[in-house]
């Protein structure tokens, strides 16, 4: 007989739910990959029928889902769907949900709800006998943040590991659902052009780069006790720097894979004594984004007209470990720059024969771009002579671009991560280690940053950041190398002083 699930939201009338995962459900059901025994159950506040919920998600799913609607299969579909009103506080609706759960199946609790409700709902679901170490096949899924520091993340992860056990505590973060990031595993090992370069010897410096053209829209609130440092930098780019950094695990198996990268949360280092010289932080002012002005930080709704609050961080920091000692990792994220867009820019040392050096100063170093978003993909950029007579060398690229080639069929991150909590494996899922160790490293910023003012904005929307982060390069001989947009899907890359057209 095939396993049977129940799938229970807390939060489903919420954006997350609406967005996303209805959407990947149903992006899942179209592929015929979800199992055939599964139920949805949507719990949430607000007054409704189940009917009425459908009707609802039916709207979510078309705007959102990369597949059409099918008419035809929709009600099959709709019918997995129950939702059940009740305020997710109070203990009576606890037992109504204990009504609907069946004891043979799988139960798994997706806490799509603001952070300080985390606690609360595995604490009623232990005395309503829903949740327990002892009860078999039942996992919990959490949304990030998972704390707001070290201690923090310590006591709700103590609270949640005493009715579930790590093995089923599955800390979503969306990043790692995206195609490309787990794409870096491969491009790193399982390529005999890369792997014997990936070091020391052969790379000069990484960049991590996140950046968005968007403010912080209706999460005022919330990104104003957080900031940059918490909500991306703690979380996705130290993810993005673990498995970039990390040595090969000994096999694809979940604990070999963490292992590895918490070895490279353990081994980061920076000089927190001067730590003006490796972080910068800005908060954005008013400015144009495409032509349109848009406010400052401090006139976004729910914000504080005061506020210290950071949207962008950029930072130096180094891997104190036998194959990175002595390159710089650079991580840059903000708010309401230039582009959207993700990327990975492996920055190898320049390793031209001096027989071309003489008669081109210029020669440009060799880039290993590994694009998350928007477009995913990879490029590579190395040198070429110019068609002509004379022996003039410029930079060319070769540009795989992923979602030109599969369009639609690119899963969404949700899609991945749905799939793998059913399937129980959590390879792609945050491990206490990894979050405790993040967390010690970004408190130590923090804690520096207590210790000081600085004067807020710093650099206006629709710029690249506070001219600081330029600098931060600059001291090392190096620069940013800035997404400059896109020539149709082909990626084009910008440092400072290097004129567009060569590249």
């Amino acid at each position: 007989m095939a396993d049977s699930y129940q799938f229970i939201i807390f939060g489903a009338t919420g954006d997350l739910t609406h967005r996303k995962l209805i959407p990947a459900f149903y992006n899942l059901y179209r592929q015929q990959q979800l199992p055939e025994k599964i139920d949805i159950i949507a719990i949430g506040r607000r007054k409704k029928d189940s009917q009425l919920y459908r009707e609802e998600v039916y709207a979510s799913v078309k705007k959102h889902s990369r597949y059409e609607v099918d008419e035809e299969s929709w009600p099959e579909f709709a019918s997995k769907i129950k939702y059940l009103q009740f305020d997710f506080r109070q203990d009576e609706g606890y037992r109504l949900l204990k009504e609907e759960l069946q004891k043979e199946a799988h139960w798994i609790y997706y806490l799509a709800v603001a952070p300080e409700y985390f606690a609360l709902i595995v604490d009623k679901l232990e005395k309503e006998g829903l949740a327990g170490k002892e009860t078999k096949n039942t996992r919990v899924v959490i949304e990030k943040p998972f704390g707001k520091n070290l201690e923090t993340a310590r006591q709700l992860n103590d609270k949640i590991n005493k009715v579930f056990s790590e093995e089923n505590i599955y800390r979503i973060d969306h990043y790692l659902g995206k195609e490309m990031l787990q794409n870096i595993m491969v491009i790193r090992f399982a390529n005999s052009l890369f792997e014997p370069l990936w070091n020391n010897k052969h790379i000069d410096n990484i960049q991590i780069v996140s950046s968005e053209i968007g403010g912080v829209g209706e999460r005022g609130a919330y990104y104003d006790q957080s900031g940059a440092l918490r909500d991306m930098v703690q979380n996705h780019m130290m993810q993005l720097l673990a498995l970039t950094a990390m040595e090969p695990p000994v096999d694809l198996e979940t604990d070999s894979i963490r292992a590895e990268k918490v070895k490279v949360l353990k081994a980061l280092e920076m000089d927190f004594q001067n730590i003006d010289k490796y972080v910068v932080r800005g908060q954005y002012g008013p400015g144009q984004v495409n032509g349109v002005k848009v406010p400052a930080y401090r006139e976004e709704n729910r914000v504080d007209n005061d506020s210290g609050t950071e949207t962008f961080v950029a930072l130096k920091l180094f891997v104190n470990n036998l194959r990175w000692s002595g390159v710089p990792f650079y991580i840059k994220t903000g708010k309401r720059l230039t582009q959207k867009s993700t990327e990975i820019i492996v920055e190898f040392k320049g390793g031209a024969h001096p027989v071309y050096l003489a008669g081109n100063k210029n020669i440009l170093p060799n880039l290993l771009v590994i694009r998350i978003q928007p477009l995913e993909g990879i490029f590579l950029q190395f040198n070429a002579k110019r068609p002509g007579t004379d022996n003039f060398i410029l930079p060319v690229q070769m540009d795989y671009c992923q979602n030109c080639q599969l369009g639609e069929n690119s899963p969404e991150a949700y899609e991945r991560l749905i799939h793998d909590i059913l399937k129980g494996d959590a390879t792609l899922f945050t491990h206490w280690d990894e979050v405790e160790y993040s967390w010690r490293f970004i408190d130590r910023i923090a804690e520096a940053w207590s210790r000081e003012e600085i004067a807020f904005p710093n650099y206006p929307a629709g710029s690249n950041g506070p001219l600081e982060a330029e600098r931060l390069l600059e001291r090392d001989g190096r620069s940013w190398w800035h997404l400059e947009g896109f020539h149709g899907e082909h990626l084009i890359l910008k440092a400072k002083g290097v004129n567009n057209n060569e590249i």
